[in-house]
């Protein structure tokens, strides 16, 4: 089955056409990054007017470097949220164009689930149940996943999300967008045990994350610790970078012994960071558990993980109407 994935959930423009489930045939994104740069994040209108532009080159180039035309297709998925809602209906309107006029069956995929089947698309893949850390610029978040399609929360941030955390470090930091990987770069050299930031508790033992907690003490230490030199910046760096690697390893590897599941998936933007993916690897070591981590281009926004849900969710004989709409804040799971 020959699936083509669209995914423009936020700023990337990205199609990818996949054989029967894990066989990539192309995956092409665009990004907007150097648009957004200059304003320190994503600008949802910027971001919608770019996705006009560039989602038939894209989806073009796709089926081109696929080797497949529009009639080999046996379907299409799409993302429908949750997501910027102008540039997700950029997406859907084009599935929904080709669907009709192709007469191929199509299905909205959530992109939280995307970001699942992400692992899935590499060797080894993880077999069912596991525990999924989905960590990203919009979303952080545990799920148990007992089997194919079904979704259990287990927790969720609070407040921002870890990649959102890292775009507003950045930026009080004066190192610019996206915050991820400067941050990253510039954290190797500082000393991540320089500064003490706090790790949030809960007292009702929820495994939630919080990191407004954790900005504002880095905000509050800028503050006080002006002028900046780059050492400082960089200690500063990486003592924030460890403080997020803490709290994501330690909620997640509680959630899956809470859960008795031996397996931990790991995808989302974030996911991408070296320090995370080490510490979660020395973690799983250590403690038995089987790690899967997708290489770094396959953790941020790409429609191959759109794609990947798409196919198990037409096998198992979903198809979407015209009527299908976008959904900003679609839940994957309550």
């Amino acid at each position: 089955m020959l699936v083509l994935g669209i995914e423009t959930s936020c700023d990337e423009t990205a199609a990818a056409v996949l054989e029967d489930g894990d066989k990539l045939r192309s995956s092409i994104v665009a990004s907007q990054v150097s648009l957004h740069a200059e304003y320190g994040g994503v600008v949802p209108e910027l971001a919608s007017r770019r996705h006009l532009e560039t989602i038939l080159p894209v989806v073009e180039k796709a089926l081109r470097d696929g080797g497949v035309t529009l009639g080999d297709l046996d379907g299409i998925a799409v993302t429908q949220g949750p997501g910027l809602v102008g540039s997700l209906l950029v997406g859907l309107s084009v599935a929904k164009a080709m669907a009709y006029s192709q007469r191929l069956p199509f299905v909205g995929i959530n992109h939280l689930e995307g970001h699942i089947f992400a692992g899935f698309l590499q060797e080894p893949r993880p077999t069912y149940p596991f525990v999924a850390l989905l960590v990203s610029g919009g979303h952080t978040a545990l799920y148990h996943c007992p089997e194919p399609l079904h979704y259990r929360l287990l927790g969720k941030t609070r407040d921002d999300a870890a990649g959102e955390a890292f775009d507003k470090v950045a930026k009080l930091l004066g190192l610019g967008y996206p915050g991820g990987p400067i941050i990253e770069r510039t954290a190797r050299e500082g000393d991540p045990k320089t500064i003490p930031f706090p790790v949030a508790q809960f007292s009702d033992g929820a495994p939630d994350f919080s990191f407004s907690g954790l900005k504002t003490a880095v905000s509050l230490f800028v503050q006080k610790h002006r002028p900046l030199t780059p050492r400082l910046i960089a200690d500063i760096s990486a003592s924030f970078q460890a403080t997020v690697v803490k709290m994501l390893v330690r909620r997640t590897v509680r959630a899956a012994l809470r859960e008795r599941a031996r397996r931990i998936l790991v995808s989302g933007g974030v996911a991408a960071n070296r320090p995370l993916r080490e510490a979660l690897q020395g973690e799983a070591e250590d403690r038995g558990f089987e790690i899967f981590i997708p290489p770094p281009a396959l953790c941020t926004d790409n429609a191959a993980m759109i794609a990947a849900a798409g196919y198990a969710r037409l096998l198992a004989g979903e198809r979407a109407d015209l009527t299908l709409n976008a959904s900003a804040d679609l839940k994957l799971a309550e």
